[in-house]
């Protein structure tokens, strides 16, 4: 199932509670409209956005036209990368209406186009990659710088951080790729590759049992999908997924799956374990590079973005994931069979708590009884 929505250069998931999830989408300048940008809600039965926005902002010439989107764990805070540097947003609610409140974001407000930004997984960390190759990484909310490298590449090509917010990967559009320790500020390593290979887009598992990076390298006409161990950055496979160059890689937040989107409109996704493909969408940008793909935070559902096709929201044909109560209902049923099974085993079998009564003798007495037990005593007692 699938849901597009044109005009939108930029779309990312906002996270609610109680599963409410939200979607922003930024849409570029135009001759008739200024930039601005849009909330919609999300409906995970019909896997679908709501046809008309519940709010919008729109920005003004000083702001520039918006390029892409980190949206904060919490769902509360928006940054905006835009054609001049970066804002934040605050997302506020007054009973059912939702607004969009911008904020002051001076230290990076001026910085030039950022090409990468993302939060960490606990909102901790914030990082940008610019289009002139330099680095910024922060500590959220209060934006302590804890690196800052104006040369860290030619230019950013992608970005992620790592599960527990110790490194960050990046790589460039020379085909390179470092590794930066968050925490100490310092580069940490860069991959080995030859001459031929580009390393393109990074992601970092994300089940928190396998520290693995995910990258995808063009050798000549072959493209894979390797992965380094974290532990020792050392490359330790690969495997020929989507083949053909690739756009953009983004993994879902459980760790289970991967998402690459090529350069001519198409999506597959990639189970991790396997690492087989489970689903793939044929043309979905008809023949335009896809720029950004993002798992919902709970529903196996992409967000696929392009600058021609706009937004599309698709349904993955991949196995159902247990919900909670699922699983308490099997244990339930578990529980239930296995009492079910035990009392069975109870009435159809000799158990201890079944055996024969004890044969009775009407020739003895109770008190001829009473002396031979008493008898027995004695001559067992070794005094």
């Amino acid at each position: 199932m699938e849901a597009a929505m044109s005009s939108s250069v930029c779309a990312s998931w906002i996270r609610r509670p109680e599963n409410k999830h939200l979607v922003i989408m930024g849409k570029a300048r135009t001759r008739a409209t200024q930039p601005l940008l849009e909330i919609f809600s999300f409906d995970p039965k019909t896997a679908s956005l709501s046809p008309d926005p519940l709010t919008m902002i729109v920005m003004g010439e000083e702001d520039g036209d918006p390029r892409g989107f980190a949206v904060h764990p919490s769902g509360d805070e928006i940054v905006c990368s835009t054609s001049i540097g970066c804002k934040l947003f605050d997302l506020e609610f007054e009973g059912s209406n939702i607004k969009l409140v911008s904020k002051d974001f001076s230290p990076l407000q001026s910085v030039g186009p950022q090409k990468c930004l993302a939060f960490s997984t606990d909102g901790s960390k914030f990082a940008i990659g610019g289009e002139d190759g330099h680095l910024r990484i922060f500590e959220w909310p209060t934006l302590r710088v804890l690196l800052d490298e104006p040369k860290a590449h030619k230019s950013f090509r992608d970005m992620d951080i790592s599960l527990d917010s110790e490194f960050l990967a990046s790589t460039s559009t020379d085909g390179s790729a470092r590794i930066w320790k968050i925490n100490d500020g310092v580069p940490l390593t860069t991959l080995t590759r030859s001459s031929e290979e580009k390393i393109e887009c990074c992601r970092f598992s994300r089940d928190g049992m396998r520290p693995f990076l995910f990258c995808t390298v063009q050798k000549g006409a072959q493209v894979m999908t390797a992965v380094w161990d974290i532990s020792t950055w050392n490359k330790i496979g690969y495997k020929r997924l989507l083949r053909k160059p690739t756009s953009v890689l983004s993994i879902s937040l459980d760790g289970k799956y991967l998402a690459l989107g090529s350069n001519d409109g198409d999506i597959c996704v990639v189970e991790v374990k396997k690492m087989e493909i489970s689903h793939w969408s044929k043309k979905l940008h008809l023949g335009a590079p896809i720029s950004a793909i993002e798992f919902c935070p709970t529903e196996r559902v992409v967000l696929s973005t392009s600058s021609r096709w706009g937004t599309t929201v698709t349904r993955l044909n991949v196995p159902a994931d247990w919900k909670e109560w699922q699983i308490y209902v099997l244990l339930l049923g578990l529980f239930l069979a296995s009492a079910l099974v035990c009392y069975v085993l109870y009435e159809n079998s000799d158990s201890f708590w079944n055996f024969p009564p004890e044969r009775t003798h009407p020739s003895r007495t109770s008190r001829e009884t009473f002396l031979s037990d008493s008898q027995f005593a004695d001559d067992q007692s070794p005094w």
